[in-house]
């Protein structure tokens, strides 16, 4: 018949195992290797991070493609909350122009604001 102590141990070495199991699991994700490889600085507001603040710093996928993780992490760079906010807002906006543009052709400038100025330089003389 086992101990009351000793199921509590049991427990605690249970409790231990999971959260070791859980700690290697996260590492082995691609912002953990990444938080690994880089430095913990926004790649784009140069803006640095502590263990205190690091939960700010998100990883950006180059390509788009949030399944392509290479081990070099080759397609991922660092960025600050704010900056990867901003980068996909940029992405979406670019999209949304190119479909109303659509097939048109865009219109070219046809003023000319200095056509006359050589002639009124001219008369000054």
């Amino acid at each position: 018949m086992p101990t009351e102590r000793s199921a509590g141990a049991s427990r605690l070495d249970r409790v231990i195992a999971e959260a070791r199991r859980e700690r290697e699991r996260r590492e082995q994700s691609y912002r953990e290797r990444a938080l690994k490889l880089y430095p913990w600085v926004c790649g784009r507001c140069a803006r640095e991070f502590t263990r205190a603040t690091v939960q700010q710093l998100t990883v950006h996928h180059r390509d788009g493609n949030h399944d392509n993780n290479p081990s070099d992490g080759s397609n991922w760079e660092l960025l600050c909350i704010y900056c990867h906010e901003n980068e996909h807002a940029r992405v979406l906006d670019n999209e949304g122009r190119a479909a109303t543009a659509g097939n048109e052709p865009q219109a070219t400038a046809t003023h000319q604001p200095f056509a006359g100025l050589a002639a009124l330089l001219k008369d000054r003389k």
